[in-house]
């Protein structure tokens, strides 16, 4: 198994053991399904949360058939499920209701993103969860937030995406708005929501009482897309696509080397594009008046391209990355995941680890978002079979085998 980045394991030569995860003794029930509530609740399982996954006994997490997959074995699911505890449970049935309730009443949080009024109808809305445990913290985590016009609407990442700006900016300027291929506001969602979870925790703390997070996808992605609504409001500017020029600096942008291998420089800091400038031999431009500020440089973006891209072409990218090094200027490849897994830097982070799987054997993937020096996070497993602790769960609820079976029997489980 892996621990977070190579972080050691108590010795068991009496050595003192290692610090308990920084989460370790919080419950989390995760209820939700797919990607932004899921991942949050994988965060905080990484960390040292318990986290018991709740699916549907007949129709689990559909991630665990997004994309692909080995031996019928969905290998998001893998990444996603990780850390977490796998039962099933209908929470439309009584015996269903019944169950959550009995976790809720030992559990810390509670994360779900079903539509607005749906787990009212099922007689486990915040005054029913709350009524049994005043300590708990229910995560709502939706397309649009559990009010207004939308509310009721199926809500999904893609949505938020269009809805909040970045695809509008997001492309060349003479082309079409442009989507990421990748569940992009579910992410940044998850990081906000894992976020408000442990604010709501912490309120806890000091109130002795639990909260509701009501998290909309469409609002995280407005925060990450930076001052575009103070623009607009005070100059009436709509920031417009610019490919991957930016409008505040320049040259910053996208090159090829001699040797086929893009590169990606950035100079956002005036000190950087100096340097950059000296490099590629173009020193004469750093005395123009317009040379001296971001903008300044951005309108100017064309003739500095044209010196940073001639100069870039000329060499291959081992070569200008280390002369880029060597001057002190910013530059980066473009890897895909090939590099990424080959990438000395990410190797010496630890950033990509191994994880045993009973299904797959060991398996790759990310490793815990950051390092703490004292308490590190650790995966402890990969994602789990549909149910696969559904009776150790129940039986640790205080369940008799019996009791379970009738559960299983009236489709409960």
């Amino acid at each position: 198994m892996n621990d977070s980045h190579d972080c050691p394991d108590a010795a068991p030569d009496g050595t003192p053991a290692a610090p308990a995860a920084p989460l370790a003794g919080v419950r989390v029930l995760d209820l939700a399904t797919l990607f932004a509530g899921p991942l949050a609740a994988t965060m905080l399982g990484d960390f040292g949360a318990e986290v018991i996954k709740v699916e549907h006994p007949r129709k689990p997490d559909p991630s665990r058939g997004h994309g692909p997959a080995k031996d019928g074995v969905g290998l998001w699911w893998k990444l996603l499920g990780r850390n977490k505890r796998n039962l099933t449970l209908d929470l439309s049935t009584p015996g269903g209701r019944d169950v959550l309730l009995r976790l809720a009443a030992e559990a810390d949080v509670i994360v779900e993103n079903f539509r607005p009024g749906t787990l009212e109808k099922w007689g486990l809305g915040w005054d029913r969860l709350s009524d049994v445990n005043p300590r708990l913290v229910l995560a709502r985590v939706t397309g649009f937030g559990q009010f207004g016009p939308y509310a009721r609407r199926a809500g999904f990442g893609t949505l938020a995406e269009a809805m909040s700006g970045f695809a509008a900016v997001t492309g060349e300027p003479d082309g079409p708005p442009t989507l990421p291929p990748f569940g992009l506001a579910d992410s940044v969602a998850a990081l906000s929501t894992a976020y408000a979870v442990l604010t709501a925790l912490h309120g806890r703390d000091r109130t002795g009482r639990g909260q509701v997070v009501d998290m909309a996808i469409i609002e995280p992605m407005l925060t990450v897309l930076g001052p575009q609504p103070i623009w607009y409001d005070q100059l009436g500017y709509v920031q417009p696509r610019t490919g991957n020029r930016s409008t505040n600096n320049a040259p910053r942008n996208t090159y090829r080397a001699a040797d086929g291998r893009w590169l990606a420089v950035s100079t956002s800091a005036q000190s950087i594009a100096e340097r950059v400038m000296r490099l590629v031999g173009r020193p004469e431009l750093v005395e123009e008046p317009w040379f001296g500020t971001g903008a300044g440089r951005a309108e100017h973006a064309d003739e500095l391209d044209a010196a940073v891209g001639g100069w870039i072409a000329e060499r291959d990218s081992a070569e200008v990355i280390a002369a880029f090094e060597k001057a002190e200027a910013a530059v980066a490849p473009i890897n895909d995941v090939r590099d990424v897994l080959a990438d000395e830097q990410y190797q010496a982070l630890g950033s990509i680890t191994e994880v045993e799987d009973d299904e797959l054997g060991t398996v790759r993937m990310q490793n815990v978002l950051f390092r703490l020096s004292e308490t590190p996070g650790a995966i402890k497993w990969a994602g789990r079979r549909h149910g696969a602790d559904t009776d150790a769960v129940l039986a640790e609820l205080g369940l008799s085998a019996g009791e379970i079976a009738e559960l299983r029997e009236g489709g409960a489980l």
